[in-house]
């Protein structure tokens, strides 16, 4: 089953003489389970793509069918929905609440959906367990690492038991040990949880966890391995 199907995806910034194309009739896909890498040169269009693939920008000329579902010809209603029950997102900044401890950061998503946290407290419990949360549960944002930081973002993306997990340089603010963990991390919620993952990554070490990598370059496929 196809999680990510992308066919001859162009986008442009700007138009007439001072438009630049950086998506150029890109075609690929993610089969549920896989871990992709997408790499390139900075400019080759990795984040862009990874942005329209979230349904953050519509403007584009092709196809992306995510989920089953073709997003291009979704309503704005029924992509928000589709964002928040089968997508988690993973961003270099952490976007964390300031004012919300690690446990109500997490939850925040199911909130939004309504859920109660007492219906919840078994899985709250197994996130926070997966991603070496449990002793900072209570704790706020400004009391933690940046790689504790990326930790509960992380745990945030995946309480709702998302499809798919799209990851935008998750490791461009951490050194290399922080870096380790959390692309450990990554592995260990695609192998047991099952949840397809599209990271955007410039470093080979990074890549080297997915199971598969894409590389763009002037805005198409160049290579896969």
């Amino acid at each position: 089953m196809r999680v990510i199907d992308v066919q001859n995806v162009s986008k442009q910034f700007g138009k007439g003489d001072a438009a630049t194309r950086v998506l150029d009739g890109l075609s690929f896909s993610v089969e549920k389970g896989e871990f992709v890498s997408l790499m390139g040169a900075s400019g080759s269009g990795k984040s862009t793509m990874l942005y329209l693939i979230g349904g953050l920008d519509r403007d584009f000329d092709g196809t992306i069918e995510v989920c089953g579902e073709n997003i291009s010809a979704m309503k704005e209603k029924q992509l928000s929905k589709l964002r928040l029950e089968k997508i988690g997102f993973i961003f270099q900044f952490y976007n964390l609440v300031q004012n919300l401890s690690v446990a109500d950061n997490i939850m925040l998503p199911l909130n939004v959906r309504g859920k109660k946290r007492s219906e919840l407290k078994d899985r709250l419990d197994e996130i926070l367990e997966l991603t070496g949360l449990s002793e900072k549960r209570k704790a706020m944002p400004s009391q933690l690492s940046g790689g504790q930081q990326q930790r509960v973002a992380i745990a945030r993306a995946i309480m709702g038991e998302p499809e798919l997990l799209l990851a935008d340089e998750p490791t461009g603010n951490l050194d290399t040990h922080m870096t380790t963990d959390i692309m450990e991390l990554f592995a260990k919620v695609n192998k047991e949880k099952g949840i397809t993952i599209l990271q955007v990554t410039h470093s080979p070490e990074c890549a080297a966890y997915g199971t598969r990598t894409v590389f763009l370059e002037d805005g198409h496929v160049a290579d896969m391995k």
